[in-house]
């Protein structure tokens, strides 16, 4: 197996993916291919251990920032990292491939790189939010702002099958992401999505709303990129403001000190819950190989566990499953 990283995506490129890199080569027994400036790629690479045989650099010259409008990047960029490693995933040089970059390029490099998977509407950008009950995968989280009926039900299939493949769980439940429960709530989009997804080839459970993406009530919740969006940094930014909140409360005075190092464990236990380090990155869903977004801010620890995420999309041939899934519904469709 080998999965091909965009190294000078991110942050904290091409330190954080190309550590990732060694580590993976040396841990986990695939094989690394790392896109980049080469001479850069070799010199970071100098810090650390790995296997020679396992690893290779492609070079790359250009990098896309995170302020460049991104389908105008990738078209004049032909030697951008994220455009390279695409290429590579196309010509079957590689099995999956992973960037920390700007999204946008990315999904447009997926899209018309890559390709979409046939029947494939719109593939989608999904995310897994650790929650109360388990983790939840919410898509599509920005990909597609302005959605059909029938990409929400397509979004629904492909999200079944990423949990139950990549997470394990066994007949993921699905709810659509409504402002009520009631299967007369919900705008337009909502209320004519709700009867297609009721006969579609999911375990569908009905409405959910905004609190149940943090309640886990349901494995997979699916509504279109806007509203998506608007959720994951809502909580991303609550997040960040209870971690602040508690932080001063523990450090208010000796007393609350005390307090926190009597509950220093479980707080431990809530933040390793927490963390979306744990959980890799996005998948892009519907295009003819795994491609996975990380997190712009991803340290070695997240880009780590986002090449986990891809090995695991690989061995489990989620796209393939998400074709033969297709077919199956658009057969179903004929014979009505």
């Amino acid at each position: 197996m080998k999965i091909i990283i965009d190294a000078m995506g991110g942050d904290n490129a091409p330190v954080a993916p190309v550590c990732a890199g060694a580590r993976a080569a040396r841990e986990l027994n695939i094989d690394i291919v790392l896109v980049g400036k080469e001479e850069v790629i070799k010199e970071e690479l100098k810090k650390y251990d790995y296997p020679k045989d396992k690893l290779e650099i492609v070079n790359a010259t250009e990098v896309i920032s995170n302020h460049e409008e991104p389908a105008k990047a990738v078209r004049a960029k032909k030697d951008a990292s994220v455009v390279v490693a695409a290429k590579l995933l196309r010509d079957n040089m590689g099995d999956a491939m992973l960037s920390m970059g700007n999204t946008g390029a990315l999904l447009t490099a997926g899209l018309l790189i890559v390709g979409r998977i046939k029947g494939i509407l719109r593939p989608a950008l999904g995310t897994v939010i650790p929650a109360k009950k388990g983790a939840v995968m919410l898509l599509d989280m920005g990909a597609n702002t302005n959605c059909r009926p029938k990409n929400l039900v397509q979004f629904a299939v492909m999200g079944s099958i990423y949990m139950k493949n990549v997470l394990g769980i066994k007949n993921p439940s699905v709810g659509l992401l409504s402002n009520g429960e009631e299967e007369g709530k919900g705008d337009e989009l909502t209320k004519a999505t709700y009867p297609m997804l009721k006969t579609a080839p999911i375990n569908f459970y009905g409405n959910v709303e905004g609190r149940d993406v943090m309640n886990g009530n349901v494995d997979v919740i699916v509504c279109d990129g806007f509203v998506g969006n608007v959720v994951l940094k809502t909580i991303e930014g609550m997040g960040s403001y209870i971690g602040s909140a508690i932080k001063d409360i523990f450090t208010a005075n000796m007393l609350t000190k005390l307090g926190a190092l009597l509950t220093l464990k479980g707080v431990k236990a809530l933040r390793r819950k927490m963390d979306y380090r744990e959980y890799g990155g996005a998948p892009l869903l519907g295009v003819k190989k795994p491609v996975i977004k990380g997190h712009g801010a991803s340290d070695e620890k997240a880009v780590y566990s986002a090449i986990i995420q891809a090995k695991k999309t690989v061995e489990t041939n989620i796209c393939e499953d998400i074709r033969l899934s297709l077919m199956s519904m658009k057969n179903e469709e004929e014979r009505k």
